[in-house]
């Protein structure tokens, strides 16, 4: 099929490298012209594990262009993958979903039939927008036009993305006419039927099973995609709850959350007490989902308590290193004048994502204290630079990015593990102690052994044990 694509960032780029790994025919469109340069180079703008690999065998196949009239005339399938970012009372801002369906439609050959398909994450009731814009531009042409509008969100996870493309757990379709949910059929029968010969770097699981196609009204697809990553986060939030319990009672929350866990109602995935969720979604699609709600005149006390519940962990984690020092130390300005390594950038392993990213508000929370910072992430200290620019205009020396986590460690009071990076998993816990200056180890993703932490010459601080 021929397919175009409005958008290339993490939804848009691994679709269009996955669709034309399928033996589509892909056209991606971007108004970006950095981001344009380097896909013309040949390289990824995102950081996505195995997403440069792929983009080398089939990007040599895949058009992109900054325009949308280059490419849509001719495109049977035409995908809406731009960002949705949040407006200041939490609501997803669908601009730039009008902008691109307005644009669609002004180029789209009037004796032709096109489906239109939203897969950017949109507030309920965006599909039927969509299709009004079409409708609009089509009456201003003259022309009548011929447009299935069709809702087919996406489960991206990122660090997971690829994976999650080639072997998805189901594909939402939302539309009230058969052809468009014939036309996504056709589009995804390689995924529904696992026809393809895998990529060498993402061989097919052995356990995995067909997965479902869903067709639903295009109402129910948005709310979908909403609801999964609300119920993601409570879960997240829940268990973070429990460890703050467990904290008072003396329980072990990484035990509780094995034990729950093995119910297979509840599963073990979700349930990692630590800092919490940030990144692009959760944080956006719970808020935005606040923000229909209130449209509506209608509570949503557990999503409210979810919210609250995960931004405390970030204020939890520097009181327990605050209540480090003045065990250590005891000094009555625990903070101020103290060296503190932040072990971790990104919201999570893999990624070079830093929106709503724990470490972050960490970080300013330190500084406002009076603490100096010292910072390492293998991907994603650019981007943190970037965000933290505020603070670095007033003093660069607030913040010390360093590339080597030992050279970070050296006189440091205090390491505060924010992201799970495998690296940290590695590193030797005994050298680090010997060479700070008051070894104070805050676990804030439970990656450590208590016993072997406190071996190794660390006062040690996890999150619910």
């Amino acid at each position: 099929m021929k397919i175009a694509i409005i958008g290339t960032g993490y939804v848009g780029l691994t679709t269009a490298v996955v669709l034309a790994y399928l033996n589509h025919e892909v056209a991606a469109v971007d108004k970006d012209t950095h981001k344009l340069k380097r896909l013309h180079e040949g390289k990824s703008p995102i950081h996505e594990p195995g997403i440069q690999t792929l983009l080398d065998e089939v990007g040599y196949t895949i058009r992109f262009t900054p325009s949308v009239a280059e490419v849509v005339p001719e495109a049977e399938l035409i995908l809406i993958a731009v960002g949705t970012p949040p407006k200041k009372n939490g609501e997803a801002d669908t601009r730039h979903v009008e902008q691109a369906a307005r644009e669609v439609a002004q180029v789209c050959h009037p004796n032709r039939h096109y489906t239109l398909v939203v897969k950017s994450t949109v507030p309920i009731g965006t599909n039927l927008r969509v299709a009004e814009v079409v409708d609009e531009v089509f009456a201003t042409r003259g022309i009548q036009g011929n447009v299935s509008v069709a809702s087919n969100p996406e489960f991206l996870q990122e660090g997971l993305a690829l994976q999650g493309a080639f072997y998805p757990d189901r594909i939402v379709v939302g539309a009230h006419c058969d052809d468009a949910i014939d036309a996504l059929r056709r589009l995804y029968q390689p995924l529904l039927e696992q026809t393809f010969d895998p990529p060498s770097t993402f061989p097919r699981p052995e356990t995995y099973h067909l997965p479902p196609m869903m067709t639903t009204d295009p109402s129910s697809a948005e709310m979908l995609k909403y609801a999964a990553n609300t119920f993601l986060a409570l879960k997240i939030s829940f268990i973070n709850e429990i460890a703050g319990l467990c904290e008072k009672v003396g329980a072990d929350v990484t035990e509780v959350a094995r034990g729950i866990g093995l119910d297979t109602r509840i599963g073990h995935r979700f349930l990692q007490a630590g800092l919490g969720w940030g990144g692009s979604c959760y944080p956006k699609d719970t808020a935005a989902l606040l923000g229909v709600a209130a449209q509506w005149e209608y509570a949503m006390p557990i999503t409210e308590a979810a919210r609250a519940v995960n931004f405390r962990q970030r204020e939890v984690i520097v009181e327990k290193l605050r209540d480090a020092f003045k065990t250590c130390c005891g000094e009555k300005n625990a903070m101020q004048g103290k060296t503190v390594g932040i072990l971790g950038l990104a919201f999570k392993p893999n990624t070079d994502d830093v929106r709503s990213a724990p470490a972050l508000d960490i970080i300013r929370c330190l500084v406002a204290a009076g603490a100096s910072v010292r910072a390492h992430d293998p991907i994603a200290m650019p981007n943190a630079e970037k965000d933290l620019q505020d603070l670095m205009a007033l003093d660069r020396t607030t913040v010390d990015f360093q590339e080597d986590v030992y050279r970070l460690s050296h006189g440091a009071d205090a390491l505060v593990l924010v992201t799970e990076w495998d690296i940290y998993h590695r590193l030797e816990l005994r050298r680090l102690a010997k060479q700070m200056r008051t070894p104070i180890l805050i676990d804030g993703r439970n990656v450590y052994s208590p016993h072997e932490a406190r071996e190794a010459g660390f006062h040690y601080v996890g999150v619910g044990r």
